[in-house]
């Protein structure tokens, strides 16, 4: 009963198609045709197989692709998840360097203005650029920062 259920669907369907392939013109002229014989009807039992396979390959087809859709669209939102963190995770630096300039005094806490003049402030960390690594000044600097920040976080 299914099976005829189906097969009337697709009969209504192909003789809806303006150009149906030579199989199902075939498979549509045996189905009309009053009287078949053994081999006709041999033939149209292999092209009613033939028509549901093609059927069944045609959705297999269509979710295929809708799943392609899915996994490029899952890839574009975790692209724009991650390019979202990383934007979270660089305004974090940038706020962590900004909290630095406050504790050092460099920039007022309620106005977040430096409260030097932005040359000689640049200045001043363009020298700190250009100490060298194993100058003893930078060690000392170091002892002061992390003393600062214990006493900050506590």
């Amino acid at each position: 009963m299914l099976h005829d259920k189906w097969l009337t669907a697709r009969l209504a369907y192909l003789r809806g198609l303006k150009a149906p392939g030579e199989q199902q013109r075939q498979l549509l002229s045996l189905v009309d045709k009053l009287r078949r014989t053994d081999a006709d009807s041999r033939i149209l039992a292999a092209l009613i197989k033939v028509e549901a396979a093609a059927e069944r390959a045609q959705r297999a087809k269509a979710e295929a692709a809708r799943l392609a859709a899915r996994d490029e669209e899952a890839a574009r939102i975790l692209e724009a998840i991650t390019r979202e963190a990383a934007s979270r995770e660089h305004d974090q630096e940038l706020h962590n360097a900004a909290e630095l300039l406050i504790l050092a005094g460099l920039v007022d806490s309620e106005t977040h203005v430096p409260v030097f003049d932005r040359g000689e402030l640049l200045g001043a960390l363009l020298g700190l650029a250009n100490v060298p690594a194993e100058d003893p000044r930078r060690r000392e600097w170091k002892r002061a920062g992390d003393a600062l920040l214990d006493e900050k976080t506590k």
